[in-house]
């Protein structure tokens, strides 16, 4: 018996195949999927950019490099230290991106959606696998944000191994170090993720010494197929020395030149957070998240135009003290989500629904007088503060959203989110105002939104969308600056929505995504000049009027083949867009100005980034230039800078990145970055608030060098 099954077995035949190779390009831009989780994101504008792929100087965290892909996108260059991105897009304000819903793998990181909705926690992007960025009509799903959501994807766990660890280590000029370690692996059930980065640079200009530390420790557990639970804490922090705004005359002079060297600040954000992810019945998911944004914000500057001389007093022999400010953050969100895929006929449709729930308390301390030294130094010398406030929030939103496939290349989306909640403000300031502050402000807004998708075949898709928005009023357009200021006890939330249609498609080794939009900004917050009963001249913050953004975005790439491990890439993402006032009026001075037509602040006319990739094997050279028009700094549009900088024309500029990527072993890869190239003099903004009035120069050339390491 068992020869006979030996020799059955003989007659088996053995075929050696030739081996396959599969060559091309990894897609490094792509729109996000009709149906991702237990979020719609058919008919919208949409981009995923693997991080990867981009070529970008990781420890330097540019902006204008990392989202070179996405059309439009304007960057607020305000320093090279890495901390921060501040993007907009669409005619919004950059500041800290503070349009955007923000959010680390789902988890919203904006510090106070209601209050101050910047966001200060930093994520080191070396450890992001993809950027997801979904324009504002796709609001009612994750908030009512006219920019959109930016959702940074970091890495996950290894599920392979019980053990695997990263290093990624930058060394480049003006004195940048940064180290980035991550560990992570699977056992069984359980699954852990833990990362820190350090960096630290003297930064461009004098005075501009930046320190920076994060840390991450997530546990997952997943008891069945169905079920998988997550726990995850996560901190940034870093202190940053500010040097100062510059006028127009001594940016020409010399651009790294400070008129401050006893200014600091610094924000320490820890985000707790909690996942459950369900698959209770077939086509449905069920993911209920809880989270937190907990920390401070803290500053100690002598706050004055760049024209006030920082020195020593020849009389008391000792610095002026300078001002205090302190913010305390504690929000917290939770959310509940359920997607369920469903028949009709012979096509597969899909509903959402959900409730998303906040409570959120800000403290401000303003105005209290520091020390006179130079150090970052919190003491008051005087005890007390001009502003001691609370401003807290409860909102709950609900919302649910259909997507009906009316064929297998057609589909509508239509939905709803209903905002229901209220700001609450009390405290102190120095000057009695509190009878007259709107000690509430409700929210209650219902908001609508449809998008319609279709394919041309499989190489072309048409899409359209419409959803409303709105932007809740802020502590800083509720609080009066003095005692001259009063707030409107009336004073609205902006209101306004998002329109868009495009098309994107590939054909041959063309990829291409065009879009046009309208974006409708309704009772933006602002001030005028008005009288009391007594003849008093005095200056309300009310609504000042309207917006409108209009314009074009887009995206075309080749991805041509030179040879049989050589290709190369070319890709422009350029935009145009007409941001103006409509119906507007603001204070100039002792009075009211009608500013309708003019033009919005921080808007560029054009914004154009065009790059090549050359790739052979897994060698990457690529370059970038970025070219962006003149922007106004206020909204009377002045062209002449005043004495101080604090407005004038901000001129156009370009830009030229180059970078190389070499992998020398599976566990080993090279990069290196030229940022800046030709080594231009610019300044991308003029800002009014934070960091100070005036004139703020972006870096100059520079370099890195990185070393990544996989075990």
């Amino acid at each position: 018996m068992i020869a006979a099954q030996q020799g059955v077995g003989d007659t088996t035949r053995a075929v050696l195949l030739d081996p396959v190779r599969v060559e091309g390009v990894r897609p490094d831009i792509h729109p996000l999927p009709a149906t991702q989780g237990t979020y719609l994101f058919s008919g919208r504008k949409s981009e995923v950019i693997v991080v990867a792929e981009q070529g970008a100087a990781l420890a330097e965290k540019q902006g204008r490099q990392l989202l070179a892909k996405v059309p439009g996108l304007f960057v607020y260059d305000m320093d090279g230290t890495g901390n921060q991105l501040n993007i907009a897009t669409r005619g919004l304000d950059p500041h800290r991106g503070w349009e955007f819903n923000i959010r680390k793998d789902g988890v919203i990181t904006n510090t106070d959606m209601y209050g101050y909705p910047a966001s200060h926690f930093s994520l080191p992007m070396e450890v992001v696998e993809r950027i997801e960025l979904v324009r504002g009509t796709g609001s009612l799903e994750y908030g009512a944000q006219f920019g959109g959501m930016l959702n940074y994807i970091t890495k996950g766990p290894d599920s392979t191994r019980v053990f695997a660890f990263e290093s990624v280590n930058t060394v480049g000029s003006f004195s940048l170090l940064s180290t980035f370690n991550r560990a992570s692996g699977t056992w069984r059930k359980w699954s852990y993720n833990a990362w820190m980065q350090r960096r630290g640079s003297d930064g461009y200009r004098r005075n501009s010494r930046s320190d920076f530390q994060a840390q991450h420790l997530s546990i997952g557990f997943r008891p069945s197929d169905r079920i998988d639970l997550t726990a995850g804490w996560a901190r940034s922090d870093y202190l940053v020395q500010l040097a100062g705004p510059l006028t127009d005359a001594m940016f020409q002079a010399d651009p790294r030149s400070a008129t401050r060297s006893r200014n600091y600040y610094e924000p320490d954000i820890h985000v707790p957070w909690f996942t459950v992810r369900w698959l209770p019945f077939r086509g449905g998911e069920l993911q209920w998240t809880t989270s937190a944004v907990l920390g401070t914000r803290t500053s100690v500057l002598f706050d004055r135009p760049a024209t006030v001389v920082d020195r020593i007093d020849s009389t008391t022999l000792q610095y002026a003290p300078r001002q205090v400010d302190i913010d305390d953050y504690r929000s917290t969100n939770s959310e509940l989500r359920l997607r369920h895929h469903y028949r009709t006929g012979r096509t597969t449709s899909t509903w959402v629904a959900g409730v998303q729930g906040m409570r959120n308390d800000m403290r401000r301390r303003q105005q209290g007088q520091g020390t006179t030294g130079t150090d970052h130094d919190l003491q008051l010398v005087v005890p007390g503060w001009g502003r001691d406030l609370h401003y807290r929030t409860r909102n709950l939103a609900l919302f649910a959203e259909n997507r009906w496939c009316m064929t297998a290349r057609s589909s509508l989306t239509v939905g709803m989110r209903y905002e229901w909640g209220r700001s609450d403000l009390e405290g102190t300031t120095s000057y009695p105002l509190q009878n007259e502050l709107p000690h509430r402000i409700a929210h209650r807004y219902p908001l609508l939104g449809a998008a319609l998708e279709h394919g041309v075949g499989a190489w072309m898709t048409v899409h359209a969308g419409w959803a409303q928005a709105y932007r809740p009023v802020l502590m800083k357009d509720v609080v009066p600056a003095s005692p001259f200021e009063r707030t409107d006890p009336d004073l609205r939330d902006s209101r306004g929505h998002n329109a868009e249609i495009g098309i994107r498609g590939r054909w041959k080794a063309i990829r291409w995504d065009v879009s046009a939009y309208q974006l409708f900004y309704g009772d933006r917050v602002g001030a005028l000049v008005e009288q009391d009963s007594a003849g008093n001249a005095l200056v309300r913050r009310t609504n000042i009027g309207s917006s409108v953004s209009r314009g074009v975005e887009c995206f075309i790439q080749a991805d041509v083949r030179l040879g049989p491990a050589l290709w190369l890439t070319l890709f422009t993402s350029t935009a145009y867009l007409d941001a103006r006032y409509k119906d507007a009026v603001v204070r100039q001075g002792g009075a009211n100005v009608d500013i309708s037509g003019n033009r919005v602040e921080s808007a560029p006319e054009w914004t154009s980034r065009n790059g090549l990739t050359l790739r052979y094997k897994a060698l990457r050279l690529n370059a970038l230039y970025s070219w962006v028009s003149e922007t106004f700094a206020d909204p009377m549009n002045t062209v002449e800078p005043n004495a101080s900088g604090t407005v004038g024309l901000v001129p156009s500029y370009g830009l030229l990145d180059v970078g190389l990527t070499l992998p020398v072993q599976p566990w080993l890869e090279l990069r290196a970055h030229l940022n800046n190239a030709l080594d231009a003099r610019y300044f991308t903004k003029r800002p009014q608030f934070y960091p100070g009035p005036g004139v703020w120069p972006s870096d100059g050339r520079s370099w890195s060098v990185s070393v990544a390491v996989r075990l």
